[in-house]
């Protein structure tokens, strides 16, 4: 079975530099959840306006189309998704096991964060309708939540050492799964 990682959160908290953390020191394919979205969804969000349900569930179901194709080559993802409703990583995780990674971390910070990005097309004025309509991991989805305060490196360590531990959880899981042999 593949690892696959979903970075989630609103615009700015750092889902980006993490996955391509996750895929640099761990080899996982990687994915720019930005990279999916159709021309008339980062038009939108470039104009200032907050996107739909309607909009994004094309988008999320290219991404977990993806994912999909990535597990039966038997290849570990991770993608960067903001991932901001339980029903988006519902789709996100459709016929594969998925892991999110939750980045939370104030509004002030991240809004500070995006005054600070260059060249991206959301603009910061969009956070706080990232922020109305975020609902954070429930304790029954496979998730964690990191938090995004202090440098990006201590961000970054958080998040892989999450990654790690929940790896290793599910490989305890699998061998205790595996039935024993018996001596002859």
């Amino acid at each position: 079975m593949s690892i696959h990682v979903v970075v989630m959160g609103v615009a700015g908290c750092g889902k980006s530099t993490v996955a391509e953390a996750i895929h640099e020191r761990l080899g996982y394919a990687y994915a720019e959840g930005d990279d999916f979205h159709p021309q008339a969804n980062i038009d939108k969000m470039s104009a200032g306006i907050p996107l739909t349900d309607e909009d994004r569930w094309p988008w999320l179901q290219v991404i977990n189309k993806w994912m999909v194709a990535r597990e039966a080559l038997g290849e570990n993802t991770v993608v960067s998704s903001s991932a901001l409703k339980r029903s988006y990583r519902e789709v996100l995780a459709e016929n594969v096991p998925t892991f999110f990674i939750h980045l939370n971390g104030t509004q002030e910070l991240i809004q500070q964060r995006l005054t600070e990005r260059k060249g991206h097309f959301m603009p910061p004025a969009l956070l706080p309708s990232q922020f109305a309509i975020l609902e954070p991991l429930s304790p029954d989805e496979n998730g964690v939540e990191v938090s995004i305060e202090g440098s990006v490196d201590d961000m970054v360590e958080r998040a892989l050492d999450a990654l790690n531990e929940y790896v290793r959880s599910i490989t305890a899981r699998s061998v205790t799964a595996q039935p024993r042999q018996q001596a002859a």
